[in-house]
């Protein structure tokens, strides 16, 4: 009699005594993903359930699913489904499991000739080699145990290889194809109803990054921001219906920030223009952004979704001066006394002078949209070839709308800052420090600018100020700023006195 066996590289079936449920229609599943690294999943399944208690399989779910999240009701509230037992199978089968699980047995081995026809050799598996594993909150393998190599006996001889592809009898009725829940349900009566599945799941994130474009001499902007999500959760996704949720949600998970974007090109659409939109709401203390349509996501796909395109957003072009420059990390553990009587610190300068790019996120400036946390990044066409050149890049936090957004994207070539400490006395008896400071900027650009300097009145809480060139505004309990304007191939000096007492 031939012995039946099964390769890897065949289809099979897993045998089992629940009842295996149906995979549902794709247009029952719906995504809410989190730029936390998780995501929910609600699908729609089937159930028949008998009189007493009714054993069920369902081996459509993802392979970083959290067990513990999992919720299975009726959504029409008429059946409450009592749940004896849940169990959640991450082990689907392998070459290396298989092996396992016939340690100690015999079983037909297929190798390759130099002739082309293969031949059958018969080993006896004395270990497989195979260690259990988990996956870490990013989905990377962890395993318990380091696996080890196979040790095969072929022909009373051992060997640390396999000595060609295995052919192994048959699958064992406890082996599954794909990560797979199953239940205990009971009920008092015979019941069949849709019910929903939902669960937490890892391996899901998406992020925004947003393209700024704008011509050489405007400082007027086309903005499109992108939707990008990535599926490292182990399962594809067949036409679902997406939401994306926007802000800091509590999660015991570690947080992960990826971000990708695409090339935005600079055209004359507007966003009343663009059907269908992504839509956005306010949903508890976060915003919820809905996809217009279906879409399927693929294991290991990475997808993008334009959801704003903007023109005609008025910017403003900052230069911030911030001439003092502080490697904290040399003062760790220093008391605030200590820091405060130090003359030798903040005297070291910083000479280059940042480019900020702010504007408002506001409606009557084309925008009005919340904007979720991600990159931006900053091009401006060359009147030359009407070619985009980038010129800088940074992140953004979530950002309401109304409020107004600043982004650093590098410093300015031709502005150069200096900062010097003109004086510096102490007097331990009255408690005071008084100390000066001269800053000077020089513009070699061929047009004026406004520059602003940033001051930190570090030492201690209580100041004032007793002499200054240029009038300032504070901006922060130990800030103060001020706006000054340098002509071309100017050299401006600002300077000020500052007390501290205590």
């Amino acid at each position: 009699m031939k012995r039946s066996t099964f390769s890897l590289l065949a289809p099979a079936f897993a045998l089992t005594a629940a009842i295996a449920l149906p995979l549902q229609a794709e247009e029952n599943t719906a995504l809410t993903l989190y730029n936390q690294n998780f995501a929910v999943v609600r699908q729609t399944i089937p159930l028949d359930l008998q009189s007493g208690t009714t054993p069920l399989e369902f081996a459509n779910v993802t392979a970083q699913l959290e067990p513990d999240s999992v919720v299975l009701r009726d959504p029409a509230g008429k059946i409450a489904l009592q749940i004896l037992e849940q169990n959640y199978r991450n082990d689907p089968v392998s070459e290396p499991l298989l092996l396992s699980l016939y340690e100690g047995q015999t079983i037909d081995f297929k190798v390759n000739t130099a002739s082309g026809e293969p031949r059958i050799v018969s080993g006896k598996i004395i270990r497989s080699g195979y260690a259990p594993q988990r996956r870490d909150p990013y989905g990377n393998p962890v395993y318990n145990v380091a696996p080890t190599q196979p040790l095969i006996e072929v022909d009373g001889k051992l060997q640390f290889s396999l000595p060609g592809q295995p052919l192994f009898p048959a699958l064992k009725g406890d082996t599954i194809l794909k990560p797979t829940l199953t239940w205990q349900i009971h009920s008092p009566a015979a019941a069949k109803l849709d019910a929903e599945l939902a669960y937490i799941t890892g391996g899901m994130t998406w992020e925004a990054s947003y393209n700024v474009v704008s011509p050489e001499e405007s400082d007027i902007l086309a903005l499109v921001g992108w939707i990008t999500m990535k599926n490292e959760s182990g399962k594809t996704f067949e036409n679902a219906r997406i939401k994306l949720m926007a802000g800091d949600v509590s999660k015991i998970q570690p947080n992960q920030l990826r971000v990708r974007g695409g090339l935005a090109a600079l055209d004359n659409m507007t966003m009343s223009s663009l059907a269908p939109q992504v839509t956005e709401k306010s949903f508890d203390e976060y915003h919820l952004y809905s996809l217009p349509l279906a879409t399927t996501l693929r294991d290991q796909e990475t997808k993008q979704v334009e959801f704003i395109n903007a023109n005609n957003v008025n910017s403003k072009r900052l230069y911030v001066y911030d001439g003092m420059q502080i490697d904290w990390n040399q003062y760790r553990g220093y008391s605030m006394e200590n820091m405060r009587n130090n003359e030798n610190l903040g005297v070291e300068q910083n000479t280059k002078v940042a480019v900020v790019r702010e504007f408002k996120n506001s409606k009557e400036n084309n925008l009005g949209l919340p904007l979720p946390k991600g990159r931006v990044r900053f091009y401006r066409q060359d009147t030359a070839d009407n070619r985009l050149e980038f010129t800088g890049e940074n992140t953004i936090d979530h950002t309401p709308k109304d409020e107004t957004v600043r982004i650093f994207t590098g410093n300015a070539f031709d502005i150069v800052g200096g900062r010097l400490r003109t004086d510096y006395k102490a007097d331990t008896s009255r408690k005071t420090i008084d100390e000066s400071f001269e800053i000077t900027l020089r513009n070699h650009k061929k047009e004026p600018v406004e520059v602003v300097i940033t001051e930190h009145l570090f030492r201690w809480f209580t100041w004032e100020i007793t002499a200054k060139s240029d009038p300032f505004v504070k901006t922060a309990a130990q800030v103060m700023e001020f706006r000054v304007k340098v002509a071309p191939d100017e050299e401006k000096k600002v300077t000020y006195t500052v007390r501290y007492t205590w």
